[in-house]
């Protein structure tokens, strides 16, 4: 039976999520440390755990079939690789930053100097867009020492809290894109793999509309039955049970995380009571 190869870093920031969701997929790895290669027993497909920058051009090459890897990785190598799933963690952005004291945030302030990157070929592109001359000084690592030492004029550079940007004395001015985790596949699957992929994603999807997702349950008053379920963002309509005490009902519905205190103000409005919030393990559609 075919095994679907999968990638993931063997360290760096997605490393532990990327476990973590294959986890919460009821996929369990049973490997030691420093093991590079795994098969899963529960699951027909094969861990690879390599160098974040090497993932892409395996990809490309079909060496994995599979990977969790940074948005902006892909973008940056230029990969002829296709984003099937976006994963909603390892979020971040690529700014460019300045020394606090820069008191300009207009990119002209670049004009014929120079800007340290490990992204170079987004730094370019964007630079090119917007008629900016400057040079680029390409850093694999600690991008943001680069203008203390006077190694550049600005950097270039994932930023996530940028509180690593405060400590260096750099404040962030423009964005040039926003990234997150995906999972990114290379064109020469086979049908026997796309089948597996697609029992993967299956679970994937579930896991990911659970973490964004709340079961709640309320008390309201029969008559305020249609107001509030008018105010329930639901998959099809609550469910309404009626309790011991004459005129009340109990509602259950799902909500999503983002509008939880909007909905939560709604429906306290519409009376609603004893509203309980109650995590969702897995979701299926």
């Amino acid at each position: 039976m075919s095994r679907l190869k999968i990638a993931i870093q063997k360290s760096g920031r997605l490393y532990e999520d990327s476990l973590q969701i294959l986890k919460d997929c009821g996929i369990f790895i049973n490997n030691g440390k420093d093991q590079l290669k795994v098969s899963v027993d529960n699951f027909p497909i094969e861990i690879m755990y390599l160098r974040n920058s090497d993932i892409p051009q395996y990809l490309e090459d079909g060496v994995v079939d599979i990977a969790i890897v940074g948005e902006n990785l892909l973008i940056e190598k230029q990969k002829n690789i296709e984003i099937v799933q976006k994963l909603g963690f390892s979020k971040c952005r690529v700014s460019i930053a300045v020394p606090k004291e820069v008191e300009t945030d207009n990119l002209t302030y670049f004009q014929g100097k120079k800007i340290a990157t490990s992204y170079p070929n987004t730094l370019k592109k964007f630079l090119e867009n917007n008629n900016i001359s400057a040079e680029i000084h390409v850093i694999s690592g600690s991008v943001e020492i680069a203008p203390n030492i006077g190694l550049a004029d600005g950097i270039c550079d994932i930023v996530s809290s940028g509180s690593t940007l405060f400590k260096n004395g750099l404040r962030e001015t423009v964005t040039l894109l926003t990234s997150e985790a995906v999972l990114a596949k290379t064109f020469n699957l086979d049908q026997e793999k796309e089948i597996i992929l697609d029992r993967l994603l299956f679970r994937i999807k579930a896991v990911l509309k659970a973490k964004n997702s709340k079961y709640i349950l309320m008390n309201v008053p029969d008559e305020k039955i249609a107001a509030v379920s008018a105010v329930l963002p639901v998959l099809k309509s609550p469910t309404v049970l009626p309790l011991a005490e004459k005129g009340w009902s109990s509602i259950h519905s799902v909500i999503d995380e983002e509008r939880f205190w909007e909905v939560i103000d709604e429906l306290k409005e519409n009376g609603a009571q004893d509203i309980l919030i109650i995590p969702i393990d897995k979701m299926v559609m």
